[in-house]
């Protein structure tokens, strides 16, 4: 982890800059707005500037939570929930990614939370992630695809997928499995720098009995905010929703 291979104060001027990228996403957001609310440390940055803007701008939103972490941190900065079956149809979700490629597509889930996160991308208008720049790859994969697994079917699911997965097929955890938001299980797949049909890939693993959900998100994503080390800079995708 970048906290534990860098410098003090080098590791400071990393935060100060997902600090910076995290404020700046919320240029996407108006006032009646309902958003979803992400999980992740940049995101964090995000939760934290809009429960700013209700407290000392009289910001008028209403969020949905990604995870039972998001929600204890947006209750404790007075920021209003709604539960994602109560929201309807959400105005814009920021949230985080472990990977984005040039067309945007994403690979979520090292944070665990890929199931909720998805649901509430999914019931989006749009979605704008924020990230750091160690986060974009030419080609998904580098980083390992977590699915979300029902915790009575690890071992077939994982027999299942060693037939897709080009790599080693890891229970998080281990012997003391990481639980879900949702009570499941995650599994991290090995593929490599290699996913570049994200959407085909997706399916195939979503046709495996047992998988909940896979952290490929296709075609959701509208926008980056991304940090580098010397600036703050927001992509936003050609054709999209933000475009």
């Amino acid at each position: 982890m970048m906290r534990d291979t860098l410098p003090a104060g080098i590791v400071d001027e990393v935060e100060a800059l997902k600090r910076e990228a995290g404020i700046a996403a919320c240029s996407f957001v108006k006032g009646g707005m309902t958003l979803g609310l992400g999980t992740g440390s940049t995101v964090r940055y995000t939760v934290l500037e809009l429960g700013r803007m209700i407290a000392e701008e009289d910001l008028d939103v209403v969020g949905v939570s990604t995870s039972e972490a998001t929600r204890e941190l947006a209750e404790g900065l007075g920021i209003p929930l709604l539960e994602l079956g109560d929201a309807g149809r959400i105005d814009l979700t920021i949230d985080g990614a472990d990977e984005f490629d040039p067309d945007f597509q994403l690979i979520k889930g090292g944070g665990g939370a890929l199931t909720r996160e998805k649901r509430v991308a999914a019931a989006s208008e749009a979605m704008v992630v924020v990230a750091d720049d160690r986060k974009q790859v030419p080609v998904l994969g580098r980083f390992p695809l977590p699915l979300e697994v029902g915790a009575a079917d690890v071992s077939a699911v994982s027999e299942e997928l060693s037939s897709i997965c080009s790599g080693q097929v890891s229970l998080r955890g281990g012997r003391d499995p990481y639980v879900t938001d949702n009570g499941g299980h995650i599994l991290d797949c090995e593929f490599g720098p290699t996913i570049s049909e994200p959407l085909d890939l997706e399916h195939r693993i979503l046709s495996v009995e047992g998988v909940v959900e896979v952290g490929l998100f296709v075609d959701m994503c509208d926008a980056v905010v991304m940090s580098t080390p010397s600036e703050v800079l927001t992509m936003v995708k050609r054709g999209g929703r933000l475009g």
